[in-house]
């Protein structure tokens, strides 16, 4: 198996080298051994540090852009889903692609319940975009702020489902970073109510029990991040929502009976009016730079089963990097995706960063 050492301290770190899996010898190639070994074993391998996986696009209006997917939540399976974001992104749209991940440090696995890792923080220097979907996290003061400096240099972000309250310092509200927490009272409902524009309120939908249809904003249907969109469901629910005066509406959750895209709709209050579930804002932060932001309270790895919700994910990538935004978007699955239904201690066990590559069928 070809490896690439990016990212990492190995004396040949940056060479081709051979990677054997049996006796873990590092072993010099030339180049042109290794460009024949791949054409005749006809296999295509994403490249990969330890501790993530990055997938290389080649072709596509996404060539030269670097997305840095946050993967960490408990719950809605970002591990899941963020890296099948990310396989399309750089399969089908050219797009430079590294997924992170919250690790167990004993062993290397995927860990989401390990609010406190995230290593690889430092390729977010080099975003062009921020990605994340993550849930109370504290991460160390060293990687969180690679983060801050990130959102502060005016990256995009596009932000999903429990982003809203992505980061929680009830353990130490010391740290220089514990105003970003959902809950904090001086810089009201920390980065989430701030800049991403709604904080964790509440469970409007009954939780796994009412899906989640998305309903076009009729005033923001012209909308580019909308072209194309048809059909939107999600199995989870309607978060309560209420984004500032400066956010553009473009989705609405009309909250569902049941957990099948075909149920009808609830009646009474819940749906009326119902609640924002996408919508977009150009956020001043403190150094005066402008922030794009798309903020979804969908996004389960479940949710993303829905192709409508898909396009209009990578539609945001192009309106975030400046890119017109194609008629409709290639969002096709890439490999087999069979996401893991989303509740608290469902993660999948003894999964590596490196299962996520291309052809890796193990996830």
């Amino acid at each position: 198996m070809v490896h690439e050492l990016n990212g990492s301290n190995h004396p040949n770190a940056g060479q081709n080298v051979m990677f054997s899996s049996e006796c873990h010898n590092l072993i010099p190639m030339k180049p042109q051994t290794i460009s024949i070994l791949l054409c005749l074993l006809s296999l295509v391998f994403s490249t990969r540090a330890a501790d993530r996986v990055i997938y290389e696009g080649t072709s596509g209006p996404g060539v030269g852009k670097h997305i840095v997917f946050l993967t960490g939540d408990e719950e809605y399976r970002s591990e899941e889903g963020l890296p099948q974001m990310a396989k399309i992104l750089a399969t089908r749209h050219g797009f430079k692609c590294t997924v992170l991940f919250s690790l167990n440090p004993a062993d290397g696995t995927i860990s989401p319940d390990n609010r406190h890792s995230l290593p690889g923080a430092e390729t977010l220097e080099t975003a062009d975009v921020i990605f994340m979907l993550n849930r109370f996290r504290e991460w160390p003061d060293a990687a969180m702020k690679h983060f801050v400096d990130a959102y502060l240099a005016g990256k995009p972000i596009i932000a999903l489902r429990t982003s809203t309250h992505a980061f929680s310092y009830g353990r130490n509200s010391s740290s220089p970073y514990a105003r970003y927490s959902w809950d904090n009272g001086e810089w009201k409902g920390g980065f989430g109510k701030q800049v991403l524009g709604e904080t964790w309120i509440s469970h409007h939908g009954h939780h796994k029990v009412e899906a989640t249809r998305g309903i076009i904003e009729t005033s923001s249907k012209a909308d580019p991040i909308l072209r194309g969109v048809g059909e939107i469901f999600g199995n989870s629910d309607v978060y309560g929502a209420t984004p500032p005066a400066d956010a553009k509406i473009l989705v609405r959750g009309q909250v569902l009976k049941g957990m099948n895209a075909s149920d009808v709709a609830v009646e009474g209050p819940k749906n009326n009016p119902m609640m924002p579930v996408v919508w977009t804002r150009l956020y001043k932060n403190e150094t005066g730079k402008v922030n794009k932001i798309l903020t979804t309270t969908m996004g389960a790895a479940t949710d993303l089963e829905s192709e409508g919700l898909r396009r209009l994910l990578v539609n945001g990538v192009y309106w975030a990097i400046g890119v017109d935004v194609p008629a409709k978007a290639d969002v096709s699955l890439v490999g087999d995706y069979k996401p893991t239904m989303y509740g608290f201690g469902g993660s999948k066990k003894g999964v590596k960063p490196e299962d996520h590559a291309l052809g890796n069928p193990k996830p």
